[in-house]
């Protein structure tokens, strides 16, 4: 597990699955409340992780609709009876197994969400407020989730530590995705913490500098 923390409000992670997904955990403190992020495909992990530190989950949201990000959350969603959230432009990706690439890399997949989610959307969860910002690139629905209070950012497979996404799967552009993280991530502050769908975590201001779609390397 890695994490960060500020406040009431701690960001956990575990690396999970065939492709070392990043499944994070935002845990309000005082409540013990958890909203899962990216759940990757090993269910009893994260059942098992939320029993030991007696957390409550009270959603799933994804960052976009890939099977290394989504395979357990049907399982959670009834395991716990939570909510699984999407960015409605993703609805399409999400439902169909040949893009979302279960059906050639895994078990095909298909996955209903319960709530669909708009660029500039404000959830407030486990006491927390949590922004929605659209990032189309490595998918045309792909979201970041920002947490302000906490000065933390969960970018999916947008942005990685010096590097982004792959940009060669259904409903990808490149041309797109440097526009988002250009434009969408790299406005944020400097400090904001960045943690990835895949890797070691990063900053804002790392990527101001080093990322190479910042336009400065």
């Amino acid at each position: 597990m890695r994490g960060g923390a500020m406040a009431k409000i701690k960001i956990e992670g575990a690396v999970l699955g065939m492709l070392g997904t990043n499944c994070y955990f935002i845990e309000n403190m005082e409540t013990d409340e958890v909203i899962i992020v990216d759940p990757a495909d090993d269910a009893e992990a994260i059942k098992g992780w939320c029993l030991n530190h007696q957390k409550k989950p009270v959603a799933v949201l994804l960052t976009h609709g890939h099977y290394d990000h989504i395979l357990a959350a049907e399982e959670l969603r009834k395991a716990f009876s939570i909510r699984i959230c999407v960015a409605e432009a993703e609805k399409e990706l999400l439902e169909n197994a040949s893009m979302n690439l279960s059906a050639a890399w895994s078990r095909p997949v298909a996955l209903k969400a319960d709530d669909f989610l708009k660029d500039g959307d404000t959830l407030l969860m486990a006491g927390t407020e949590i922004q929605v910002i659209a990032t189309p690139g490595h998918t045309s629905g792909s979201v970041c989730y920002y947490l302000k209070e906490a000065g933390a950012l969960l970018s999916g497979d947008t942005l990685f530590a010096g590097s982004y996404g792959r940009t060669d799967f259904p409903t990808s552009s490149m041309s797109d995705l440097a526009r988002s993280i250009r434009e969408r991530l790299l406005t944020l502050p400097k400090d904001t913490l960045v943690y990835p769908g895949h890797g070691e975590g990063t900053t804002i201001g790392y990527e101001q500098t080093y990322n190479p779609l910042s336009g400065r390397v």
